[in-house]
């Protein structure tokens, strides 16, 4: 659900306004990168996602049934932890269980499992045995995978993708300034699986799949983002 206008535990200070942008920010809550859809304190520097800023006291997710997952402000514990979806470091917010210790960041727990805009399908798997468009390995982290099963994505590797592009940004707060508004995706897979898709056609499917998994990792649930870095993939 959405509101114009809330009030969050993290920020007390001021109220958030909903606002959507094509310009990069890090979430204060979970402390990962975003785009689009987020909720910002207009007298402050601070931003977070949707799903860190509306959020469920307690989850389940279908790839952990027997899990009980809670949403908590900070790591539990001062050891090193990892999402199990993405297998980045979980240093802010996140969906924690208690009884078998996995945690999730809270837009990695939202992921849609389909994805669907009627021309593509891409189903979220928990692990995979195709080789990912970007990296060309199998079995990172949880994947999205077309239903006709030519094109594999890791949610490790988009998330890879949005920090090498916006590196500058994300290793200090108080840089606000970028070349541009979303990340160049030019180069950004595989040379070898591009000669896969010999068809312009076959290249650009591989593009409109990287693109929607792109928008659900980010944590955006608009098709405004999603547009905007389909239009950069197909210039690449």
């Amino acid at each position: 659900m959405k509101y114009s206008e809330i009030a969050h535990f993290s920020h007390p200070q001021h109220k958030l306004r909903f606002e959507c942008s094509e310009f990069p920010f890090k979430c204060d809550g979970c402390k990962e990168v975003g785009i689009g859809s987020r909720y910002k304190c207009t007298v402050c520097d601070f931003d977070l996602h949707m799903h860190c800023a509306i959020f469920s006291p307690t989850i389940s997710h279908s790839f952990y049934t027997k899990c009980s997952f809670q949403f908590l402000s900070r790591p539990p514990d001062n050891r090193p932890r990892f999402c199990n979806a993405c297998e980045r470091d979980v240093t802010g917010f996140l969906y924690h269980c208690r009884d078998c210790g996995f945690d999730l960041h809270p837009c990695c727990a939202k992921l849609p499992m389909v994805l669907d805009d009627g021309e593509i399908k891409l189903y979220l798997y928990r692990k995979v045995s195709a080789s990912c468009l970007k990296c060309g390995r199998k079995g990172r982290s949880w994947s999205y995978r077309s239903s006709c099963q030519k094109y594999n994505l890791h949610v490790a590797c988009v998330k890879d993708m949005l920090v090498e592009n916006w590196q500058g940004y994300l290793g200090e707060k108080s840089v606000r300034k970028f070349d541009s508004r979303i990340p160049s995706l030019k180069n950004t897979l595989l040379t070898h699986n591009k000669s896969k898709s010999k068809s312009k056609k076959g290249w650009e499917m591989a593009g409109l799949a990287l693109q929607f998994a792109i928008s659900a990792v980010l944590g955006d649930p608009t098709t405004l983002i999603a547009g905007v870095i389909g239009s950069m993939i197909s210039k690449a």
